[in-house]
This record gives structure tokens, sequence and C-alpha cells, in this order.
């Protein structure tokens, strides 16, 4: 599949770019994509929840009531999980909820997402460019010249970038990733991909390796 090479300005340059069709032209296994995905939001996941045991609240141990004769349930003393003000029975513990998925089929997860914008045609490509300094106005003027102002924007760079990357900082619904961070879950969530003729170039070696 050939796709046309635009500049930041929206024009075709006049050259072309063909996408890899053993990266790009797969049919997408939803399973394997499902893995990736999950695997990026349990990473990011920190954790940390905690709930006190009755262990570790302060009260008094002293029994409360004589264990038989008393018309009533047992129960010990007063961070009794039955009581209010108790500790909490079963409750959450610090954990890591990460977990390790293969090398080949996070790759074939990236294949099949990149191989659903493309049937979207949701994939542009544009020429390499820098920024002098800094400017929010500049990204925001290539995303309106790219006439995709108000959708979910993820640039892809061959390097990182300082002033690119700070000139989409402040808008919510654009983000900047270099082509060797680029994972599944960032695809899919973008609504337009865009991709320079060497962050292309790099994701294809990444790919077909």
């Amino acid at each position: 599949m050939e796709i046309n090479v635009l500049n930041i300005k929206g024009q075709e340059t006049g050259r072309k770019v063909t996408l890899n069709e053993s990266v790009f032209g797969i049919e997408p296994n939803d399973h394997v994509i499902y893995l990736a995905v999950k695997q990026y939001l349990a990473d990011r996941r920190q954790g940390t929840a905690k709930a006190k045991e009755r262990s570790e609240h302060a009260g008094s141990t002293r029994k409360l009531i004589r264990q038989k004769g008393g018309g009533g349930a047992r129960r010990g003393d007063i961070n009794s999980p039955v009581l209010v003000g108790g500790g909490r029975a079963f409750g959450p513990k610090p954990r890591d909820y990460s977990f390790k998925l293969n090398k080949k089929v996070k790759v074939l997860a990236r294949k099949g997402a990149l191989a659903y914008k493309v049937q979207e045609d949701a994939i542009m490509v544009l020429e390499d460019f820098t920024f002098e300094a800094p400017k929010t106005k500049d990204f925001i003027n290539i995303t309106k010249n790219l006439k995709v102002e108000g959708r979910k924007l993820l640039l892809v760079l061959p390097e990182s970038n300082k002033n690119v990357y700070l000139s989409a900082r402040n808008l919510q619904k654009a983000e900047v990733m270099t082509a060797q961070t680029l994972n599944t879950y960032k695809i899919l969530n973008a609504d337009v991909l865009v991709m320079t003729e060497n962050a292309l170039k790099i994701v294809e070696e990444n790919l077909v390796k």
C-alpha cells in the first residue's frame, strides 16, 4: 500500500512511501491486542491500596464478652471486623499488577494495531521536520493544515525532539512519542497516527525483525 508524504503545511510533497505489508497488512489478532493493552494498563497501576487488618488497629485486645453463655455470637476484641471501627477482613494489600508478555506477542499486537489504523485510513506520513523553538501555536497550525484539529493525534518521531515535545505538551488531544517507545495502547488510543518518514522506517525495522 502506498501513501503520500505530506509536509507540515499539509501539502503533498510528490513523494510516496510503501507501507510494509508484513507490518501494516496483516490480519489483526484481537486477543493478542487485548493482552498487550491489558499489560500496559497493569504496568501503570500503583498497587498501593491498603486497608488495616484487625492486628494493625490501635485498640484494646481485651475480650469484650465471655465465650459462652451470653446468648450472642462469639467475639474477641474491639478490633474485630464485625464491629464498627474494627479491622477489615480480606482488605486490599500492596501488590504488583504487572505481568510478563512474550516479545513476539507484543510485536504481533503492535502490527495488529497499525493494521487497524490502515483499515480506518487513520495514518499520515510527514516529511521530517523540527521547530527552532517550542511554540504551541506552530504545532496547532500543523494540526489545522493536516485537518486533524480536535481529534486525538499521536505524532511519532524518529528520536526525541525537545522543541516539538514542548510545543505539543499543553494540547490535551496531542501526544508526541519516539518510534522506539511506540506501543499498542497509544496506537489504538489515537484517532490519527502521524509518523515522519524516518520514524516509519524505524517502526518497520523494529517490527520486521
